[in-house]
């Protein structure tokens, strides 16, 4: 079930570009798509990480942390990538964004938080190479640059929030709820100062809204917190890379979106990629085991942190071990001692 877990979070975390597209077919603006979107999802996590006791005696300093990366982090990334897909196709948004991983390595080398491999320079070349042919091929239809570049800017801004939050030593439900949490209000406070968020829309506008905060944010969220418990890191992060090839075919189905055969080249690149990156090394792989023997815990009491350069965000694709290669995430098993929240399905 575990593996199946991880597929259905990754599902929903690619449907999101699709309901996005919808809601702005049925009248909703890209205001009021963050409001919503972050209001609804942001209560429930909260409701959920209350019941289960993940707020308890958390520290002042660590509750403002993970408000602050909503307001200034998430918020930004959230807003570039949906202004970027009122813009241009959702498929193009999908493979441009997820060239992230492979940013937070680089991001990760420069700053010495790692260190640079023959394979890591690899996987960053080649992500380089899709991302050009991605862009080239739309270049030789009717092409957005301003919707691209707000893409490659979510992907960057996105890349630092990473790279910030993996000094925020948080459990990731909480996290997840407060990021969240903290996204709305800004999103609350700049409807405001613009006179206020524009809400009238169809009742349509509300569904598609709703997966998008239920389907796309809560669902995936907690599904992949239920499925990495079972199947380990490394795993839940390899079978995440699902997520840019189910936006593509849902907005092929959805909108009739067509990619030219260099930007299916490319995607398969950036792909490529980031299967590298996460894909667990085989010295990786006996630490890992090692690691687990010495302290029959396993991965589940371990998959909730990674010491090094990964982020410790749950937004940012759930739970610290998405963004980095799944071989830092087990080498580092031995030096963790803190464990994840029980998951719901557990």
């Amino acid at each position: 079930m575990g593996a199946l877990f991880c597929l259905l979070s990754a599902a929903g975390f690619g449907a999101m570009a699709v309901f996005g597209k919808l809601s702005y077919d049925a009248g909703v603006s890209v205001d009021a798509l963050l409001l919503v979107r972050f209001g609804l999802a942001g209560a429930v996590l909260l409701a959920i990480a209350l019941a289960r006791g993940a707020l308890r005696n958390l520290p002042r300093r660590a509750v403002l942390a993970g408000l602050g990366m909503g307001v200034f982090g998430y918020a930004a990334q959230a807003g570039l990538y949906f202004s970027a897909l009122a813009r241009i196709d959702a498929s193009l948004v999908a493979l441009i964004l997820y060239v992230y991983p492979v940013l937070v390595m680089a991001g990760a080398v420069v700053l010495r938080r790692e260190r640079a491999s023959r394979r890591r320079v690899w996987a960053l070349g080649l992500a380089l190479a899709g991302i050009g042919l991605v862009l080239s091929g739309a270049a030789a239809g009717r092409f957005d640059i301003v919707g691209a570049l707000l893409a490659l800017g979510a992907a960057i801004v996105y890349t630092g929030y990473i790279l910030v939050g993996d000094r925020v030593d948080i459990s990731p439900l909480a996290l997840a709820a407060l990021v969240c949490c903290g996204a709305f209000g800004t999103f609350l406070l700049t409807g405001l100062m613009r006179g206020g968020t524009a809400l009238g829309f169809a009742p349509a506008g509300w569904l598609w809204l709703g997966a998008l905060a239920f389907v796309s944010t809560v669902a995936a969220i907690l599904l992949f917190f239920a499925g990495m418990g079972r199947v380990g890191p490394s795993v839940a992060s390899i079978l995440s890379i699902l997520e840019p090839v189910v936006t593509v075919i849902a907005a092929a189905v959805v909108f009739g979106e067509v990619l030219t055969p260099i930007q299916w080249l490319g995607g398969a690149l950036v792909l490529s990629a980031v299967l590298i990156v996460q894909w667990p090394s085989r010295s990786a792989d006996q630490a890992g085991r090692q690691s687990s023997a010495q302290s029959g815990r396993g991965s589940r009491a371990q998959a909730g942190r990674q010491t090094g350069a990964v982020a410790r965000s749950a937004l940012a694709r759930v739970a610290a071990l998405r963004f980095f290669g799944a071989e830092d995430q087990a080498a580092t098993h031995s030096s963790c001692a803190c464990s994840e929240p029980k998951s719901p399905a557990a």
